[in-house]
Order: C-alpha cells, then sequence, then structure tokens
C-alpha cells in the first residue's frame, strides 16, 4: 500500500470518503444518527469505526482520509464545514487557522480534561497546543512521531546517525548511497535544519540561496526518489541504499514490525533550532463548528480513549505509530513486545526530548519554488 499522509502534495483520498456520503442534505438528516470525520489514514479503519457502530445501532458513521492538512482544511472553508463533525490533522493547524476562521469549536473541558492525566507526560501538562489563546480545550492529541530520516544500523551505526544528525546527507562518501523520500513540506522543513536553517521562521533572500544550496546538494547526491515509503525501506533493506531522507517511526515502523529491525528511524542529537534538529509530528482531533451538530462527536473523540481502541488507532493501515495513552497500563498492556519494537519505544523519550514541534513553515512557497526546481535538476 503506497502511503503518503505527511506531504502537502495532491494524492489519492482515502477510499471511504465523500462520494460515500450522498447528497449533502443527507449529511444533515439525523445529526444525532450519524457522525463523519475527516481524518488520517487510520480512524477510518473497520477496526475503529466498527465498534463505534455496534455501540451506537442505527448510527450513520462515515470517514474520509486526507491527503494533507490543507487539502482538509481546504474541504471546511469551502462549504464542508456542513458534512463533517470531526477533523484530524496535525498539530499547528488547530490553534493556527481552524479556530480563528471558526471552522471548529470547543470541546466540552469537564468531559475531556480528565483524559489528559492517564497521557505521556509531554502531553499529560496537558499539551498546549490542544488550546486556543483564549484557553478552550480545541483538540485532542493521540498519534504522534519523531520523523527526521532512516538508515539501515548495519551500515550506518544508531549512534553514528545520532551524532552527525543531517550532516550525514553532506558528507560526499554518502554520494549515491541514500534516497529521498519525497514528502515535500518535510523535506523543505529538514533541508532547513540540514543548512542549518529555523524552517519555522521568515527566509529571506540570503536564506533562500542557502536554501538551494542545500536542495540541489541533497536531490544531487540521492540515487533514489520516490513518495513510496514500502519502496524505500525495501531499497534499505536490499542494500540499494544504506538510509533515507526524510522518515522515522512513522515509515520505518512496518519493515520493524516484519522483522528488518535494522532499519531505524533517527532525531539527531543536536540541530539548529534552540539545539534541537528533529521534528515531532502529532495529531489532534477536533469538532468542527457544523452548524447542524451530532452529539456522536464528543461521543467518538470519548470512545478513541478506550484501551482497545488506542491500540486499534496506534496499529492501523499497515504504519504504526506511539499515542499519547501509553502512559495508562490499560493501554500499554495492549502492546506486545514486538509491537514496541516496531516503534522503537524504547528511544522515544530521548528522540521527543530532541524534537520541535512541527509548525507552519512561514516561507512555504518561496522555498517549495526553490526546491521543486532542485528537485527537477
Amino acid at each position: 500500500m503506497k502511503l503518503n499522509r505527511r506531504q502537502f502534495s495532491a494524492g489519492m483520498a482515502g477510499a471511504a470518503g465523500l462520494v460515500a456520503l450522498g447528497p449533502i442534505g443527507r449529511a444533515l438528516a439525523a445529526r444525532n444518527d450519524q457522525m463523519n470525520i475527516l481524518c488520517w489514514e487510520g480512524y477510518n479503519s473497520d477496526e475503529v469505526l466498527g465498534p463505534f457502530r455496534a455501540a451506537n445501532s442505527g448510527a450513520s458513521v462515515r470517514a474520509e482520509s486526507g491527503t494533507s492538512d490543507p487539502d482538509m482544511i481546504n474541504k471546511l472553508r469551502a462549504g464542508e464545514i456542513n458534512v463533517w463533525d470531526l477533523i484530524n490533522v496535525n498539530q499547528p493547524w488547530a490553534r493556527e487557522q481552524l479556530y480563528p476562521e471558526g471552522l471548529i469549536k470547543p470541546l466540552n473541558k469537564e468531559r475531556f480534561m480528565p483524559y489528559f492525566e492517564k497521557m505521556l507526560p509531554e502531553f499529560a501538562a496537558p499539551y498546549p497546543l490542544a488550546f486556543a489563546a483564549d484557553g478552550n480545550l480545541i483538540g485532542m492529541p493521540q498519534r504522534f512521531g519523531p520523523f527526521s530520516f532512516v538508515v539501515n544500523t548495519d551500515k550506518i551505526s544508531r549512534g553514528m546517525a545520532e551524532d552527525q544528525g543531517w550532516n550525514v546527507f553532506l558528507d560526499p562518501a554518502m554520494k549515491d548511497r541514500y534516497g529521498v523520500l519525497t514528502y515535500d513540506n518535510w523535506n523543505i522543513m529538514h533541508m532547513c535544519l540540514t543548512g542549518g536553517q529555523n524552517p519555522f521562521a521568515a527566509i529571506d533572500e540570503a536564506g533562500l540561496d542557502t536554501f538551494k544550496n542545500t536542495a540541489t546538494q541533497i536531490f544531487g547526491g540521492a540515487k533514489l526518489l520516490t513518495d513510496d515509503l514500502v519502496a524505500m525501506n525495501t531499497a534499505l533493506i536490499n542494500g540499494e541504499i544504506d538510509a533515507y531522507f526524510t522518515g522515522g517511526t512513522y515509515t520505518a515502523s512496518p519493515a520493524r514490525f516484519d522483522g528488518a529491525t535494522n532499519v531505524r528511524g533517527i532525531t539527531p542529537k543536536s540541530g539548529p533550532v534552540d539545539g534541537k534538529g528533529g521534528v515531532v509530528w502529532i495529531e489532534l482531533t477536533s469538532a468542527v463548528n457544523n452548524p447542524d451538530p451530532s452529539n456522536l462527536a464528543e461521543d467518538f473523540l470519548e470512545y478513541v480513549q478506550q484501551p482497545d481502541i488506542c491500540k486499534a488507532v496506534a496499529f492501523a493501515e499497515g504504519t504504526y505509530n506511539p499515542i499519547t495513552q501509553m502512559a495508562s497500563s490499560g493501554v500499554m498492556s495492549k502492546f506486545n513486545a514486538e509491537e514496541l519494537d516496531a516503534i522503537q519505544w524504547d528511544s522515544l523519550d530521548e528522540e521527543m526530548s530532541r524534537s520541535l514541534d512541527y509548525q507552519v513553515v512561514v516561507s512555504y512557497d518561496a522555498l517549495n519554488e526553490v526546491y521543486n526546481a532542485a528537485k527537477r535538476g
């Protein structure tokens, strides 16, 4: 299965999508008997939705899997606020765009704040990006993962990769020994970090020149470019490449779960932004400000906190990820040793401490233009 969930570029949407919803008028009828979620893959799986449908007999519960955060947000801006009850996107968007634009609404704090107490320490505080500037709770975090690059530890040791960080890909000896997983928005962030730049600050003309040099070098030294994580992992396992630029727990986990534990996501020990060189994505699920709301939306947000469903969300759709609820013994008991190893549980705390929160790339349009020119060669 070809998965490119972390891209900004266009792609195929999930099969269980908006087409299945039928006419808009139907989606607005009997709203407490139906719930529609716009989400990343996983929440639309039968393992997650099936038990919820069964628990709400007669309810119509449908999902569409998105191809990018901006694509999903633009659906709401284009009028589909009347269709969706929940939206599941990465961490910066709720506070910076969705809530200020009136596309999502506050959650019931009395109902949901207790769930933060069962989350991992980074989220139990509770997690700041789950709140708007006015203090309202605007999303619940669940899946997350460090996302930097991946190596074959038989060829490049974990210690060396973590110490050298992004410089691994600037070493002339690495020419034709690595691939680029073309998740374009992530590549742009990571190329900024490789060049000693902050991707989340405005980039001036001189900064664009620096970025151009980095992008040209990274693409020029790559043996393989693809947006297919399975193909990239296969090349790594087969010895065609020794590492790939852009990847992490999310992309390495299926290979690791299949036994190739020499495939490992790497988070640099240091970097140019507050000493950090890695980035972490964290999904938030928020209630859409649908003018004809369904009570099932908040019911679903509570439902996915259950241990069995937490596990289903973590191990869905062929890629595997940590979840915030893993501080709970009831949730942790659902994972065996092989599953924990697949998601690199042994180093998760270290990697999180070295990672910046994924944020909106301020100069994305200008960087993207330079990036695409370098990609074309």
